[in-house]
């Protein structure tokens, strides 16, 4: 970029609540990118948009610039509609693991780039890797080849996409400035929309295990979402599901693994089928398949699904194995029960306490270079609205660790509320934002 203009004065003018064109934005992140800008002054910036907010036409500059910032995937090859979906993360949440190979086994190819588990929320690479031999560092070169063979492959994001997403999230985190709408919503944005998609379908989640727990502040993100990707000629929906109760039973990696190919059996939770059916209906529609629902349930039932996930860990080096012999894959040694301390109905459970014990017992990071116990987690046996007597087992904690377990075990039986009366009825799906 040969235009130079002073980075105080763009900062300056942010500050004051001016609006700023997309070449003052592109300037930002093109020289913070090369180092010529320091972190000081992005973290100015990015506080500056946190406190003024950014328009929708700076939000979407901010995406593209960060988009542009690195390599663009070019995926023009692959013949079939190119979908994605995202969540913004959740506890329990392994639908992707579901919905890629259930979406490909309907002709859509599905290049998901997925991310790591941080804070309370899971990552899918986190789960993907408790699959032994199971490969998330594919080149682009070998993500192309694997798509265009069956189509479906899921990695991480590769150090050539969106590397000034990288840079500023890494501030974002240390300055406060994380739950911003508008640099949310470029965030994610930039790493999907170089994938070169067709279609996004994104998981918005809201309550009190959410990133995001108020419903308000939920569906204003899906409305920035959609407004970036429809901006961007890519045909994007978001839908707004709840995450007040952890998602199905299992929660942590390999538990999490069996989960989904339980439900690519036909076997799952109704709670984790249903947002699996309703985001991979929305995934059709935009690949402009109309059969929907119907061919979503008839490829699980007949196992077009299980036979693409079975396809996408051979491709990916991972031990197939897994699917019909769950014990090649990391599975703790033991299991307390959490018992409910009264009769009554389960009010709530802090969703959000569930997946911080995740991480205490070992499943989860603190920090981004952490390691973690793949084998450990939770089943959540009783959900909000359940009737329980007094010594129900609410819930079980496996781990290796027999002392541990029995310290979280304790700490997660006061994430479940028990009062006298039920609780009001909170809708899975609650809107589709289009």
């Amino acid at each position: 970029m040969n235009i130079h203009f002073n980075p105080a004065a763009i900062i300056r003018k942010k500050r004051d609540g001016e609006r700023l064109s997309a070449k003052e934005i592109g300037y930002l992140i093109s020289e913070y990118t090369k180092g010529n800008i320091p972190d000081y002054q992005i973290s100015a910036f990015l506080m500056a948009a946190y406190l003024q907010g950014l328009d929708p036409e700076e939000t979407t500059h901010l995406m593209r610039s960060m988009m542009g910032s690195g390599a663009m995937l070019d995926l023009s090859r692959v013949k079939a509609p190119r979908v994605d979906k995202h969540s913004t993360g959740g506890v329990g949440d392994k639908v992707s693991l579901i919905l890629a190979p259930l979406i490909a086994s309907c002709g859509v190819c599905v290049p998901m780039i997925s991310g790591r588990g941080l804070g309370h929320t899971g990552g899918t690479l986190d789960k993907l890797e408790s699959i032994p031999g199971f490969r998330t560092d594919l080149t682009s070169t070998e993500f192309e080849r694997q798509l265009r063979k069956i189509g479906v492959a899921m990695i991480g994001q590769t150090v050539e996409i969106a590397p000034a997403d990288k840079k500023i999230y890494a501030l974002r985190d240390v300055t406060a400035t994380v739950d911003s709408i508008p640099l949310i919503a470029a965030s994610i944005m930039s790493k999907k929309l170089a994938e070169d998609l067709n279609g996004l379908v994104l998981d918005v989640k809201f309550g009190n295990g959410a990133f995001m727990p108020e419903y308000r502040r939920a569906k204003q993100l899906a409305q920035t979402l959609v407004q970036i990707g429809r901006r961007s000629g890519v045909k994007t929906v978001a839908v707004l599901t709840s995450m007040c109760d952890p998602l199905g039973v299992n929660v942590g990696n390999s538990l999490e693994v069996i989960e989904a190919i339980e439900c690519l059996k036909g076997r799952g939770p109704e709670d984790l089928i249903e947002v699996t059916l309703t985001l991979g209906t929305e995934m059709l529609k935009v690949a402009r398949i109309r059969a929907g629902a119907e061919l979503l349930r008839e490829n699980l039932e007949e196992g077009a699904a299980l036979h693409k996930f079975r396809e996408m860990i051979e491709c990916q080096g991972g031990n197939t194995r897994i699917i019909e012999d769950y014990s090649h894959l990391p599975l703790p040694e033991h299991t307390t029960d959490v018992l409910a301390r009264k009769t009554g109905f389960i009010y709530g459970i802090d969703s959000f306490s569930v997946g911080m014990l995740l991480i205490e017992l070992g499943g989860g990071r603190k920090r981004k270079e952490d390691s973690i116990d793949a084998s450990c987690g939770f089943k959540i046996l009783k959900k909000t609205g359940a009737r329980v007597k007094k010594g129900t087992c609410l819930s079980q904690v496996l781990a290796d660790d027999r002392a541990t377990a029995q310290h979280v075990a304790h700490r997660l039986e006061q994430a479940f509320s028990i009062k006298d009366r039920p609780p009001r009825h909170t809708k899975l799906v609650r809107e589709i934002v289009k």
